[in-house]
């Protein structure tokens, strides 16, 4: 079906219909969203993003989710996967769900942290 590669750390390149996955959570333990997203040819905008939720347990666990993500990847004939390692920040959007330039006032775990490393900032 599809290949998964890893590219936390990693360069994507010259991959077409590929399908990004990245897994948001309120800390770095527990992912309640997944943004997966169609990017049909290499150096293109996004052809399509979709979002699954879950107010309780872990997304990356959930049988039912893993089977819908599979499913769009599979209908949009993606050919590679890259997915990023662990939790990649607040599930919620800075501008959409709280102010820009503001810190999310719901996931006070990621206040002062990077979303790449997990690691407070100086600041």
């Amino acid at each position: 079906m599809v290949a998964a590669e890893s590219c936390y750390g990693h360069e994507v390149r010259g991959v077409s219909d590929l399908g990004p996955i990245a897994y948001y959570g309120p800390d770095n333990r527990r992912a309640t969203k997944a943004a997966v997203s169609i990017i049909p040819a290499t150096d293109s905008d996004a052809a399509d993003l979709r979002r699954w939720f879950a107010e309780t347990g872990d997304l990356r666990t959930d049988d039912t989710i893993i089977a819908e993500i599979a499913a769009f990847l599979r209908e949009n004939d993606v050919k590679s996967v890259a997915a990023m390692e662990g939790i990649f920040g607040c599930p919620h959007e800075e501008g959409i769900d709280y102010p820009s330039g503001e810190a999310c006032p719901d996931c006070s775990y990621w206040k002062g942290r990077n979303r790449l490393t997990g690691k407070r900032e100086a600041g």
